[in-house]
């Protein structure tokens, strides 16, 4: 290492900078070809100032400052429903409504779906993507055929169209076993036309089959009722990317030709399931970052939405900040009963016994007691002068 390098990593370790920030100084140094001490001096005298205006005083309120910070810029978003990502055929839900969802850790968002993105020669090749498409959108029987019911014989045909077969990698004789291992029937094949019918004459369980068949699916996965395919100009150039409507994570990450890497899902849950909490906690702070950017509402420190997500993360599970989760759960009877169904949880921290220390901020406004924050957080004693 020559002497400019060793004064360079000097000026580096030498600054009050967390471990991990000057690690990532000295690789931008690297990644930048930084050759000057003078140069070197200023980057970290640059990011040291920033780093001592974002540090957060001792007592500061972080929780109650996160709040407002997201809570006013809610106040500015729409109700809407928007196409995502241009995408005209795909409607998911964003604006306040999107926010919410988030916030109260939905089981299941209003409008699932997933960016699926494809690798090797399956992200450049249509036909490639295509294969792709069919493996994940749920192929039902009217995507396949016609379908018609004779009531004179209670007998229903479908009428396959072989273009369609052929498209979707889908053979006759796998439609008709699919139809007699889900509705337990004997069907006869005859070219690309089906016949099945009740054991019994009966009209209402001829219409019980129609009704039945219509729910099965022949190919793809269930949950996922449609795949939009676009070409698009990433990073690494332009490839085919797919676009669901309705999301099943796992089972997508599992086909062959998807990138596990990069494919997402609006579903915070599914992702928690498949890849862990850690990986839920960034999803939350991507799915409120982009909510808010797509209001215009950029200028939100992403800080505040960490926080957020740390505390609805911090157990290992996902909890929502709401009447059964975050605030649900603290342990002062009067501050979760000031956020909803205030006499149920009166009367239940009653029953149980329950003692409040009046140790945060919520409970000592209700009894009109100083917070315990800046001034309200310190004791005075009457002491000796020696003392």
């Amino acid at each position: 290492m020559t002497e400019l390098k060793r004064s360079i990593e000097r000026v580096i370790d030498d600054s009050e900078l967390p471990k991990r920030l000057r690690e990532r100084v000295r690789q931008t140094m690297i990644d930048r070809e930084v050759d000057d001490k003078s140069v070197a001096e200023e980057i970290v005298q640059a990011v040291s100032a920033q780093y001592e205006a974002n540090r957060v005083d001792p007592l500061e309120p972080v929780g109650t400052v996160s709040a407002q910070s997201i809570g006013e810029p809610g106040t500015q978003m729409t109700m809407n429903t928007f196409h995502y990502a241009g995408v005209a055929e795909i409607d998911v839900t964003q604006g306040l409504p999107r926010l919410i969802e988030l916030v109260d850790a939905r089981k299941k968002p209003d409008t699932p779906m997933m960016t699926v993105y494809l690798e090797d020669e399956f992200a450049d090749d249509r036909e490639k993507a295509h294969e792709v498409v069919w493996q994940i959108e749920s192929t039902r029987i009217l995507s396949l055929g016609d379908v018609s019911t004779n009531v004179a014989d209670m007998r229903v045909t479908i009428t396959l169209n072989e273009e369609t077969l052929e498209e979707r990698m889908i053979e006759p004789e796998t439609v008709q076993e699919r139809i007699e291992s889900q509705l337990g029937v004997d069907a006869s094949l005859d070219g690309t036309v089906i016949e099945f019918g009740p054991t019994q004459p009966s009209y209402r369980e001829l219409l019980q089959l129609v009704e039945d068949l219509r729910d099965i699916v022949f190919k793809g996965i269930e949950d996922i009722s449609r795949v939009v395919i676009r070409k698009e100009e990433l990073d690494e150039g332009e490839e085919f990317v797919l676009y669901t409507e309705g999301s099943s994570f796992g089972d997508v990450l599992d086909i062959d030709g998807v990138d596990a890497t990069r494919t997402i899902t609006n579903d915070i849950h599914e992702i928690h399931k498949n890849l862990g909490i850690e990986a839920a906690r960034e999803a939350i702070i991507n799915e409120t970052m982009e909510t808010l950017e797509e209001q215009g509402l950029d200028d939100v420190n992403v800080r505040h939405l960490m926080l957020v997500a740390d505390i609805m993360t911090n157990n290992g599970d996902i909890s929502s900040i709401g009447r059964h989760g975050i605030s649900g759960a603290k342990a002062s009877v009067l501050a979760r009963a000031a956020f909803e169904v205030t006499v149920n949880h009166l009367l239940d921290a009653a029953v149980h016994g329950e003692i409040d220390t009046l140790s945060g901020v919520t409970e000592n406004v209700i009894v009109g007691k100083p917070i315990k924050l800046g001034t309200g957080d310190v004791d005075l004693r009457v002491g000796t002068a020696d003392q």
